[in-house]
């Protein structure tokens, strides 16, 4: 199997072929495509066609790369055709039947020494390479949509396949500019593995009614930096295909994480794929068609009940760097600001951060001097919270301790005058037990903001059962005044976002107690193949491997699944102290500051 693979047959020509296609043709290969339907192959060369054309008008390519790629991209309407290859591509519909049928028809016309490569994503190739009279040659060779500008290649062993067809595939992969990732045969492989988890998860979230469909994608692009909110990402796959994926996934694991969420059955029998189908989760103006348009299920943006308090003066109780962050926010938007903490010494220190914060902004020309001495002279720092006798909202940012917030609670209720809102920035405790420590729950709910406050622009709102109407809607309007986009949330564990983050961050510690896949990989899959602005080993350790495992913990008692069990390998970093970034040591070393 020593040889340059410079001519490669591409089975199966719809997107995702015809994207392998062209990468292979701008890389100087000679490409034959291969579909029984006239129509497809068709497409496939008109696709090349202006794909090339744009790269030419973008000075990506010259003229004459373009005329050459063209060239080498010829079209065939069978298997035949795949003789002379060495490495044969297909990316054929995602079922067992019609890809081993193409495997048993490829061993009668290929080379012995030609490498098979399957385009799977959830099906075992394995047993795709049990079909094949040479599975030693069989492996898997997942790009990623759309092949041209996705860096991550997987590249998938099964049990009997030869280690020089996984080095030749690999170096392949780095000719063609990609990024190579080996990994073992399990349904989902990497990034689909930790992906399709998680996106089944926010199905089922909406499907469950727990948030809509525009405040889970907002709060999981503007939570978590993704590039696209999960449901309309499933629309993007296909609902069809996610299913399919998740259908597979879970017969090889038994985890309910990865049953389907029956939604995603309801809308493929209905034909509701997606954008394709022009509906899906969200409706489309075509079939195909990527701008979405109203419909019946469309909220109208910062929806709420009741008519809302006035607020003109906002308390916030902490010292910490997200008290001193939420001060500033509220402070830049105009608000008076109270900043109390357990003593004027800690408060004190508080209000230095947020002028050195502001500092910062003057000089990256971000804020005005005057406008950054305007907002410090708003805040008042205090060491009591006596302070907050006579302000319209209380926001506390103190420990993630529910004991802690329940004693500051009840302290609130005393000193706050009669209709202050009282807001707790909780991350994972139930709202309704901080606000049962007051005798005024009605006035209690949450503002999850995100780290660091003055740049994250959501704001989690979470309603108890017994949070008024005026108070929702007075803490959205709040959220819109200040900037933040408001996002609403029932009072249960992880609310929308460290619901939806944390079980996928806990399976990517499992591949690596399971030797699956190592940590660099991972990471590497997930920003490569997902978009992810990190992987998920660097955002644990960036986070705090300690608050991971609390959050982990919490969300295992509210929901009772085993598959949200912290991984005993958190368990065991966090008993030896090695908790991140902040101790030096977490899932990887760090240089102590």
């Amino acid at each position: 199997m020593d040889t340059p693979l410079s001519t490669i047959a591409v089975v199966g020509l719809g997107t995702m072929g015809t994207g392998i296609a062209e990468v292979l043709a701008l890389a100087g290969r000679e490409v034959i495509g291969i579909d029984i339907s006239e129509a497809a192959a068709r497409q496939a060369v008109t696709s090349l066609e202006a794909s090339t054309a744009r790269a030419v008008g973008r000075g990506r390519i010259t003229e004459q790369e373009r005329a050459d790629a063209l060239a080498r991209f010829r079209t065939h309407d069978t298997l035949q055709a795949a003789a002379q290859a060495e490495l044969v591509i297909e990316v054929v519909p995602e079922t067992y039947e019609i890809k081993q049928q193409v495997f048993r028809e490829l061993d009668a016309v290929v080379s012995p020494t030609a490498i098979l490569a399957t385009g799977t994503n959830a099906l075992s190739v394995t047993r795709l390479a049990a079909e094949s009279q040479h599975p030693e040659r069989v492996l898997g060779l997942h790009f990623f949509n759309p092949a041209p500008a996705m860096k991550l290649v997987e590249v998938v062993s099964s049990v009997l396949t030869a280690p020089p067809a996984v080095e030749a595939v690999t170096k392949l992969a780095r000719e063609l500019g990609k990024e190579p990732v080996a990994v073992g045969d399990r349904p989902g492989f990497v990034a689909d593995g930790l992906l399709f988890g998680y996106l089944n998860q926010a199905a089922a979230m909406y499907e469950a009614n727990y948030a809509s469909r525009e405040d889970i994608d907002a709060a999981m692009k503007l939570g978590c930096g993704l590039p696209m909110g999960p449901l309309a990402l499933l629309d993007l796959i296909g609902i069809d295909t996610a299913r399919t994926v998740l259908e597979a996934m879970y017969s090889a694991s038994h985890d309910r994480l990865h049953a389907p969420a029956p939604v995603l059955g309801q809308l493929s029998e209905a034909g509701l794929t997606g954008r394709k189908a022009g509906r899906g989760f969200y409706t489309y103006d075509a079939p195909g068609g990527q701008a979405v348009v109203p419909d019946a299920r469309t909220t109208s943006a910062g929806a709420a009940t009741g008519t809302g308090r006035e607020i003109a003066s906002v308390g916030v109780a902490g010292s910490g760097t997200m008290a001193s962050g939420i001060a500033e926010v509220f402070a830049k938007a105009g608000y008076t600001v109270v900043l109390a903490a357990r003593g004027q010494e800690k408060a004190d220190l508080a209000k230095s951060r947020i002028a050195k914060s502001l500092e910062r902004s003057v000089s990256k020309g971000r804020l005005t001097a005057e406008a950054r001495d305007e907002t410090l002279a708003r805040i008042t720092a205090a060491g009591s919270m006596d302070a907050f006798a006579e302000v319209d909202l209380a926001v506390e940012a103190v420990a993630e301790d529910l004991e802690i917030k329940q004693q500051l609670f009840a302290t609130l209720d005393k000193v706050c005058r009669p209709g202050a809102v009282l807001a707790t920035t909780t991350s994972s405790l139930p709202v309704i037990a901080i606000a049962r420590a007051t005798g005024r729950p009605e006035d209690v709910i949450g503002m999850h903001f995100f780290n660091p406050a003055p740049a994250m622009k959501l704001v989690e709102v979470v309603r108890t059962v017994l949070t008024a109407d005026d108070v929702h809607a007075t803490v959205r309007a709040v959220c819109t005044k200040i900037r933040k986009h408001p996002v609403d949330c029932g009072d249960r564990a992880g609310f929308i976002v460290n619901a939806l983050l944390f079980p996928y961050l806990n399976n990517a510690i499992k591949m690596v107690e399971e030797h699956y896949a190592s940590l660099d990989d991972i990471d590497a899959a997930m920003k490569l193949g997902g978009g992810y602005p990190m992987g998920p080993f660097e955002l644990l350790d960036v986070v705090g491997l300690d608050v991971s495992l609390a959050i982990e913990k919490v969300l295992h008692k509210e929901f009772r699944d085993p598959g949200l069990a912290p991984a005993p390998l958190l368990e065991h970093l966090v008993a030896a102290g090695c908790l991140g970034r902040k101790t030096g040591r977490g899932f990887r070393e760090y240089a102590r500051r």
